[in-house]
């Protein structure tokens, strides 16, 4: 009997995810781009990171926002790593908030929040790389997951990069084919092109390029301290080891008097 249950419930997990990825759009297509910070040991390329924000600060930011990311976090040690001054300079010459106390706009300061989203139907970005998961598996089970994270970075990237050339138009509006897009169509023009973005590195900055770096930078936006839980994972990781060997020994060394002998 319990066989039975177990074999006709394996069948219904294998049956979920083929059902699910019919219902959004079976020409999805997710890229697994090659990310540093993957891995139980991966961490971000700060260098990456930093132009990523450029990117975000000079294409993005038009339409998107990051509201739930403070200005202060470009500095800090794990991340873009912006020296503080930078960090100041950039949040006064870049970006302005309205003050209660002024009643009027203000250059920003490094205690304020990216701005939100300047269109309605233009999503935050603070939490997008976690709210969209690029790689599943077997639903319930994590599989994926657990070797190679959520994916949402990619997904990021294969959006950018998924872009055919192709329109539509209904109802007034334009749609572009994106081979990442669930349904395939999608309302955003292709928003990144090569060469729109010029690096003090000399970095290429053709669109491949452009979207893992913007992508990488969300997913330190959404995970701002995932390098910190990371290390302390590995920390945990070590002192349950240690402390498994010395319950091993303790408990072997407490009951080798008493091995062998029969009661009486």
């Amino acid at each position: 009997m319990f066989k039975k249950l177990a074999t006709g419930a394996a069948f219904a997990l294998a049956l979920i995810p083929a059902a699910s990825f019919a219902a959004g759009g079976g020409d999805q297509h997710i890229e697994d781009f090659d990310f540093s910070f993957e891995g139980p040991f991966g961490a971000y390329d700060q260098n990456q990171l930093q132009r990523g924000l450029q990117i975000y600060t000079e294409v993005c930011s038009a339409c998107h926002g990051m509201k739930l990311v403070p200005l202060r976090t470009l500095g800090d040690p794990g991340g873009v790593g912006l020296p503080d001054d930078q960090v100041r300079a950039y949040a006064a010459d870049t970006f302005t908030v309205y003050d209660p106390e002024l009643d009027d706009d203000r250059p920003a300061k490094p205690t304020d929040h990216f701005p939100g989203s300047a269109l309605e139907n233009a999503p935050d970005l603070s939490l997008m790389a976690k709210a969209r998961a690029g790689f599943h598996g077997p639903y319930g089970l994590g599989i994926n997951q657990l070797v190679k994270g959520m994916g949402g970075a990619e997904y990021i990237a294969s959006l950018l990069t998924g872009y055919t050339g192709e329109e539509k138009e209904e109802a007034g509006t334009t749609y572009y084919e994106n081979t990442a897009f669930p349904g395939g169509w999608i309302a955003m023009a292709p928003p990144l092109s090569d060469e729109q973005v010029e690096f003090i590195d000399g970095h290429a900055n053709d669109v491949h390029h452009m979207s893992e770096d913007v992508s990488a930078f969300l997913m330190w936006a959404a995970e701002p301290k995932m390098m910190a839980r990371k290390q302390a994972g590995f920390a945990g990781v070590i002192f349950l080891a240690i402390l498994s060997v010395l319950l091993y020994l303790t408990n072997k060394r407490l009951w080798a008097p008493h091995k062998g002998k029969k009661a009486s």
